[in-house]
């Protein structure tokens, strides 16, 4: 049975003041309203990382993620973090991939399947991002876009491996734009997804697998997007920073 998981991606916001009020009020409205087996990631700025870690533990069903991390296990790259460095300060999950890191940084689907198997290596849990552009969206084979991100991605992996990671599907013209697909937009992709999954591991696998939407998710969509049958949670950005409205999308997928 695949993991209901609602992530929250801080990108870089918050100092360290706001970092520390924030969490402990998630956590807070975590263990008093939500119920059921949903799972809360908080993929918080590096340096905040060991200083939540004492808060998050006090909730099981809460844990930390980063947002990034380098494709080598060590080296000269100024100002980088290793799978290892999360792994060494107990991290689970981290984020690649994102359309940022791709539209900003250059990041490739060759240098983001490396990511995606150092971070195994680590023992960490991938959160790997795809989706299209606006004009890609407009396109007709804007499905098949994002297949091949994750067949470039993820296919090389073992079926074992292959089930360690967890995909979220964010539409790039709808992240910070206010725009959201729509449930029937979300649900298609979705289930395309799985179905592209299920060609190459087998149904056992695809359906074991953990899919979230992300594109300006928020507590006034969250309800249907996440009634999706293939839509497992999501992968929240803007309202992640505020702990009432994160905590009411957390309650969607209850």
């Amino acid at each position: 049975m695949r993991k209901k998981i609602v992530a929250g991606n801080w990108k870089m916001n918050k100092s360290l003041e706001e970092a520390l009020s924030l969490t402990s009020e998630v956590v807070n409205m975590v263990r008093d309203e939500v119920r059921g087996d949903v799972e809360v990631v908080l993929c918080t700025p590096y340096i905040y990382l060991p200083v939540l870690q004492k808060y998050v533990q006090e909730v099981d069903r809460i844990s930390l993620g980063a947002q990034n991390c380098h494709h080598k296990a060590s080296g000269a790259f100024t100002g980088e973090i290793s799978a290892s460095m999360l792994a060494a300060i107990e991290v689970p999950y981290v984020i690649i991939g994102h359309s940022e890191r791709r539209q900003y940084f250059g990041e490739t689907d060759a240098l983001i399947a490396e990511k995606v198997k150092i971070a195994l290596e680590n023992g960490l849990k991938p959160i790997f991002c795809c989706g299209e552009l606006l004009e890609q969206r407009q396109n007709e084979d804007f499905i098949a876009i994002v297949k091949d991100q994750i067949t470039a991605a993820l296919f090389d992996l073992s079926a074992e491996d292959f089930g360690k990671v967890v995909i979220a599907y964010e539409p790039v013209w709808a992240i910070g734009t206010g725009l959201t697909a729509s449930s029937a937009q979300a649900q298609e992709m979705h289930a395309a997804l799985r179905a592209h999954v299920a060609e190459k591991f087998g149904a056992q696998v695809a359906d074991d697998t953990t899919i979230l939407y992300g594109g300006s998710c928020n507590e006034k969509n969250a309800d249907e997007l996440f009634a999706c049958p293939d839509v497992d949670g999501g992968l929240i950005g803007g309202a992640s920073l505020k702990s009432r409205e994160f905590t009411n999308i957390i309650k969607s997928r209850m």
